[in-house]
């Protein structure tokens, strides 16, 4: 089997041959007249007609030889066979594609369309073209990248040779643009907050650090656009939301990839309570419109959305999946002892509440499948949630859980600045202590609330767990198109 280099240096000849015979394997421009989509909705017509056409595309497959050469020809929309004939067209250009053409390779071909006997919808090629020829061969078409690792780093490979890892992109993106759709139909005015931030706020995570020269400041990529957003409902903006990238220096899992893109959408004189049935709608709107039904399959399981969705408090989950009977009233050392019991590792510096997110991550979580509202969360658990009004202990915040994936993230907003105040002093103790997921104080947005933030329940949307349960994955690299990844050097 010939190496890459071999592969490679036959092509720089094949490169040289074209140029010899006068044809640039570059051009600016090609005469295409149709797409392939085009011509093949329009096959029995244009047939009939036998009127000449040019088509381009890439060269997917390649077989034949003497005086005959079929080849497949796909333009990224759609795939047609090819043909040509040594006495249907110059025995000059039918050579020098003989000579020179090769899978992988870009071309545009003219010719009219017919039916083969084996009904194959095919262009008779009477004058060909190279547009781009390719130096490297494609994989193997029947095996594409069996390397996992290399199907992530080279993504546009498996995008050519997977028509399942292609559709599921295209579903991506028509799974942002019902999103759009339908928070713009509800009144939401799309926006855009800066992904450079002098400080990292809106979640509690670790930020990725950079300097800008021309100001000689460091600078944050944001974790969450949250506090811009709330800084528009201050300045009159009723309802507001943003899709876009976030960026958290954390570890990579199934679930959680450095750069995701994010949901978040605000609407002022709203509540949690308002928003989780609005989250519940959108959801089912999704499925409907997506998958065509109300059942998503994931793995061994369907997940029906087309009953209302559970609401369980959180302290419920630890009794039913964990058999921690009293989690309201457990000590740190208690949670410290519940977390060996689980696996689940604590470092000196975790809180309380830090150790119970990760045994509720270890134990709960993944037992659950349907869709579920989690509330009642702890007031430890968010600096930028309201407390109850009957249970100060408590938030009034929502989780919406899926497939044992956290989808959602939600709650009415804190509104009382020397309440937010507080609540960031509580932070920045945690971050002294040497806890690195905190929301450190920022001045700047308490200034801001206190010209007066109006009641407003907010809501934040991993879109790349959506895609992944909406299209039965469990990597969250398989829905993101170019995943980070460790150089290949290393």
């Amino acid at each position: 089997m010939a190496s890459i280099l071999e592969i490679r240096a036959e092509r720089i000849k094949k490169l040289e041959l074209l140029k010899e015979n006068g044809m640039s394997a570059y051009p600016i421009v090609t005469k295409r007249s149709l797409s392939v989509a085009q011509a093949l909705s329009s096959f029995a017509k244009l047939s009939r007609e036998n009127k000449k056409m040019t088509l381009a595309g890439r060269v997917m497959a390649l077989r034949g030889q003497g005086a005959l050469v079929f080849f497949n020809l796909r333009d990224g929309e759609a795939l047609i066979q090819g043909f040509l004939k040594r006495d249907e067209m110059d025995e000059k250009i039918f050579a020098l594609f003989q000579d020179t053409v090769d899978v992988g390779d870009f071309i545009e071909c003219t010719g009219t369309l017919f039916m083969t006997k084996r009904k194959e919808r095919t262009i008779l090629v009477k004058d060909w073209k190279i547009l781009a020829k390719s130096l490297r061969s494609l994989p193997d078409k029947w095996h594409g990248l069996q390397d996992v690792e290399e199907r992530f780093r080279k993504r546009y490979l498996d995008l050519l040779m997977s028509d399942e890892v292609r559709a599921r992109f295209v579903m991506r993106s028509k799974i942002i643009t019902e999103i759009r759709k339908f928070l713009n139909e509800a009144d939401y005015l799309e926006v855009e907050t800066p992904l450079l931030q002098s400080l990292a706020g809106g979640a509690l995570a670790e930020p990725f650090k950079t300097h800008h020269n021309a100001l000689d400041i460091d600078l944050n990529l944001r974790i969450a656009p949250e506090l811009y957003l709330k800084k528009l409902l201050v300045g009159g903006f009723p309802r507001v939301y943003e899709i876009g990238r976030n960026f958290r220096n954390e570890g990579i899992d199934m679930t959680h990839n450095p750069e995701f893109t994010m949901l978040e959408f605000y609407a002022a004189y709203e509540t949690a309570g308002s928003q989780m049935a609005f989250v519940e709608k959108l959801l089912k709107t999704l499925v409907k419109t997506i998958l065509k039904g109300n059942k998503i399959k994931n793995g061994e399981d369907v997940i029906d959305v087309s009953r209302k969705f559970a609401v369980v408090p959180f302290f419920d989950l630890f009794k039913r999946y964990a058999s921690i009977e009293n989690p309201e009233t457990m000590s740190l050392d208690d949670w410290c002892l519940s977390s060996e019991r689980f696996g689940v590792r604590v470092e000196p510096s975790d809180s309380i509440e830090k150790i119970m997110d990760n045994v509720y991550k270890k134990a709960c979580r993944p037992k659950i499948i349907q869709p579920t509202f989690i509330i009642d969360f702890p007031v430890g658990f968010s600096p930028f949630a309201k407390k109850q009004e009957k249970n100060p202990s408590l938030i009034d915040r929502f989780q919406l859980v899926v497939a044992g994936i956290e989808m959602v993230n939600a709650f009415s907003e804190l509104n009382d600045p020397l309440d937010q105040r507080a609540r960031y002093e509580e932070q920045d103790k945690k971050k002294k202590g040497g806890e690195g997921d905190v929301s450190p104080s920022d001045t700047d947005y308490l200034e801001a609330i206190e010209y007066g933030l109006p009641p407003a329940g907010g809501v934040g949307i991993g879109i790349d767990r959506v895609v992944m349960i909406l299209s039965n994955m469990r990597n969250i690299r398989e829905v993101v198109l170019f995943p980070t990844m460790r150089p290949e050097s290393e």
